[in-house]
């Protein structure tokens, strides 16, 4: 599977994206191992959030970027304007950030804490629709023309928005929005898991089919669902249940599990699930967050897994 170019990146990211929310300093050697892992098995591309574990996440990927001295080989994505969340990890909605000034103290305190000098790509991590576009494209332009980062992007955004943004991008001269971060997976959601988050359904599919514009899919592998040997409610945890446990899931799974047996016995849902994001009819990343590197090299497996139209729409439930 080929590597996926956003324009102003000078290399291109590897398919597998790995996720960092859930590192730490207090878990730094686990970390280590899967960061090491990761680059060992051709990964190159990291993405990150100043909201990751309070902060923490950035520490402990400045102590390994420190150590490994291989900044220049990667591709650091990070991300700010996140609403507002205390120290007890409870998220305030209410509380935007979305504003130039917090996105541009978040911004710093990012390179800062990393101890990099720039970006390769920066997105804003949450919308806020009552604030005007142009005041957001002005913002990550001049960041971009400071050199803080090198290509910009957004994160659970309506096509709505993105389009009235690259209208103004167009219309001023900018680069413009040119990745996508919202959730796409096999998996369709109840409800969102956190207020203000973006699910990609099939009409959100079919607008990147038409845009190309590359994605950047978070919770790409539907946070676990399809890791069971069978899918029942009582055996995810209430959180999960509550967003993706529904009968079309359920019907998903099997369906990738049947599939899973026909392309290998090396093969599961979860890789078969990885799949369909991956061969996707646009530019594509899948972000993964593993908790152990046996998880990370199980999901590399997907990157060899080639499915046809036809078994990408069966799969969705779009075909019988």
């Amino acid at each position: 599977m080929k590597d996926v170019f956003i324009q102003g990146v000078d290399q291109g990211c590897s398919p597998i994206v790995l996720g960092t929310s859930l590192f730490t300093p207090q878990r730094k050697d686990a970390v280590f191992k899967i960061l090491d892992k990761y680059v060992e098995l051709g990964g190159n591309t990291i993405d990150s959030s100043r909201i990751y574990s309070g902060g923490n996440s950035e520490i402990v990927l400045s102590m390994w970027l420190k150590a490994r001295r291989n900044r220049k080989n990667l591709i650091i994505i990070n991300k700010g304007g996140h609403h507002w969340v205390d120290d007890k990890g409870v998220h305030y909605p209410e509380r935007s950030r979305v504003r130039p000034e917090m996105i541009t103290q978040d911004l710093m305190a990012s390179l800062k804490t990393m101890e990099v000098d720039f970006f390769d790509i920066y997105l804003i991590h949450r919308d806020d629709p009552e604030v005007p576009v142009g005041e957001l494209l002005d913002a990550l332009e001049g960041y971009k023309n400071a050199g803080y980062i090198k290509a910009y992007g957004v994160s659970n955004w309506s096509t709505q928005r993105i389009e009235e943004a690259n209208q103004y991008a167009t219309d001023k001269g900018y680069s413009g929005i040119v990745v996508n971060s919202p959730s796409l997976s096999l998996a369709q959601i109840n409800e969102p898991r956190w207020i203000g988050c973006t699910y990609a359904d099939n009409e959100y599919i079919k607008w990147h089919e038409k845009s190309q514009i590359p994605v950047l899919s978070w919770a790409s592998q539907g946070s676990g669902f399809f890791s069971g040997i069978s899918i029942t409610k009582d055996i995810l945890k209430p959180d999960l249940a509550r967003v993706y446990y529904n009968d079309a899931n359920v019907e998903r799974y099997n369906r990738a599990h049947q599939l899973a047996k026909q392309k290998g016995e090396q093969f599961t849902a979860t890789n078969i699930a990885l799949a369909y994001v991956l061969n996707q009819q646009f530019p594509i990343c899948a972000v993964i967050g593993p908790k152990k590197v046996e998880e990370l090299v199980a999901s590399f497996h997907t990157i060899d897994v080639q499915l046809s139209s036809e078994e990408r729409l069966w799969l969705n439930l779009q075909l019988d």
